[in-house]
């Protein structure tokens, strides 16, 4: 166990966390990707990918079940560097392989991956406003074995998790886009300026 590099991962990510639910308290969070997050997410990456330079993937065995799951956020949340984002993908996957990682990380990645990318997602992760105002799943393939895809990961049926969503949205003050395909156009644009189309 390397306690230094664990405690580091869990102060990362606690940064991210904490700026995030400021954002949230200041009703900024849901305005566009922030540029004050953003920092914090690519400060973060840039950290992860020189630690995963020398170590590889920081799994259970290295940095404990806490601090493994600290390196899945911040992978998860470093969006705007889709090199380093499919990277740790690839190591993260082969980490959940050797029973270092949770497959439900590996889910989650690869569904924020296929998101950035404008392409369908395979297990329901990530949520987005939908044509009709509500907060739902982002499009996916093969819908109708989705459950059986998240059983696999560990993950609760869909649509146990499309009510808390929804819930959570609501408490925390998230709105639907008062333009919903201008709202498509602003992420396309952007997944297009950083490199994921």
């Amino acid at each position: 166990m390397n306690d230094d590099l664990r405690l580091e991962l869990l102060a990362m990510a606690r940064a991210d966390q904490d700026k995030r639910a400021e954002l949230v308290r200041d009703s900024r969070l849901f305005d566009g990707y922030c540029a004050e997050i953003e920092q914090i997410h690519v400060r973060n990456a840039q950290r992860l990918d020189t630690i995963v330079d020398g170590i590889g993937w920081p799994g259970f065995s290295l940095v404990g079940k806490d601090g493994a799951e600290a390196a899945f956020l911040i992978a998860q949340h470093g969006i705007s560097l889709p090199t380093f984002q499919r990277r740790c993908y690839k190591l993260l996957r082969e980490a959940v392989r050797a029973g270092e990682a949770s497959p439900h990380h590996e889910a989650y990645l690869i569904d924020r991956i296929r998101f950035n990318e404008r392409r369908p997602q395979m297990y329901g992760t990530i949520f987005d406003w939908d044509e009709n105002g509500e907060m739902n799943p982002w499009t996916f393939e093969n819908p109708e074995s989705v459950d059986d895809r998240r059983a696999a990961v560990g993950l609760a049926p869909l649509a146990t998790i499309i009510a808390r969503q929804q819930a959570e949205a609501r408490l925390e003050g998230n709105r639907p886009p008062a333009d919903f395909r201008a709202r498509q156009e602003t992420i396309e644009a952007w997944a297009r300026k950083v490199g994921w189309m």
